[in-house]
């Protein structure tokens, strides 16, 4: 502090020489030489102090992020396990589906015998047997699933196709039984399913219903074929009770509205070989209305 103040002392006597100015205070220093003049050392103590401080020190942050890394790290390390549960489930699952799959495929490729005339008991005969197949695979779809319970519509969309396809093969083979159609009770007890534990989504019924109908305008065609000219009547009536009865529903689900919308058409097509037989007057013997009149 001592040479601070001989250097001021002596830069004012110096400077007041060489501009005398009476009115320059007595303390008055040209920013020139404030520049020059180095910090005192309480402010450079003070500097140091404040570059320090909280709120420019990285000492606190370790702290937070030591904090912090542990439950990311575990919130990770749950999702990772949860998602390989989840992906063993699937795999497990898939695998029962595929077997549905299969069964299926031999199912239908069985019925496909009814449009070629052979009489509906011999046609019907292997798809019957694998019914039971059916009951066995879905009884163990359920085990799997039930593993994680509440989780059944998490994973409904693994075997959601395969039942509306089960579902539709079901009622087609249903209806050439009895002329009727399979109710969603009846489905379910042919599956061995329950609606408290693991049971047949009633979109999945109503789609596989939807699709069922497809096969009627050829099996109609071809039992016309064959001489069965009573057939067009019968699916004509099941056909138009059914139809009536979805128009009851409020079909919001996307996918089950268009697929509805496709029944009007095999509708439309059954009226048409209907009305064809009709206008040909063709009875149920085969023989035109006239020459039975003219036999009578």
């Amino acid at each position: 502090m001592n040479m601070k103040s001989a250097f001021r002392n002596v830069y004012c006597t110096l400077f007041r020489s060489l501009n005398p100015n009476p009115n320059l205070p007595s303390n008055f220093l040209p920013r020139r030489l404030t520049l020059l003049i180095p910090p005192s050392a309480p402010s450079i103590r003070a500097q140091k102090f404040r570059s320090l401080s909280p709120t420019h020190s990285s000492a606190s942050m370790p702290g937070g992020e030591a904090h912090a890394a542990p439950l990311l790290e575990k919130q990770f390390e749950d999702f990772r396990a949860q998602l390989e549960e989840s992906g063993t489930l699937r795999e497990r699952i898939r695998t029962v589906v595929m077997e549905i799959e299969s069964t299926t495929r031999l199912i239908h490729s069985s019925l496909l015998l009814v449009h070629q005339s052979r009489s509906t008991p011999e046609v019907l005969e292997k798809p019957l047997a694998q019914i039971g197949v059916l009951k066995e695979l879905y009884n163990r779809l359920a085990k799997i699933v039930l593993e994680s319970p509440g989780q059944y519509y998490r994973y409904h969309g693994d075997w959601k196709t395969e039942t509306q396809t089960v579902v539709s093969l079901l009622a087609f083979m249903h209806w050439l039984e009895t002329g009727a159609l399979l109710l969603h009770t009846e489905a379910k007890e042919k599956l061995g399913l329950n609606d408290s534990e693991f049971g047949l989504d009633v979109e999945d019924y109503l789609v596989g219903i939807c699709f069922m109908s497809k096969e009627l305008p050829r099996y109609v065609v071809n039992q016309v074929t064959a001489g069965d000219y009573d057939c067009p009547r019968k699916v004509l009536k099941f056909l138009t009770d059914l139809h009536a009865g979805f128009r009851m529903l409020n079909l919001r689900n996307d996918f089950l509205r268009k697929t509805f919308d496709g029944m009007k058409y095999d509708l439309r097509r059954v009226e048409e070989v209907y009305y064809d037989v009709k206008i040909r007057g063709l009875t149920v013997n085969g023989d035109p209305v006239a020459d039975q009149a003219a036999q009578s």
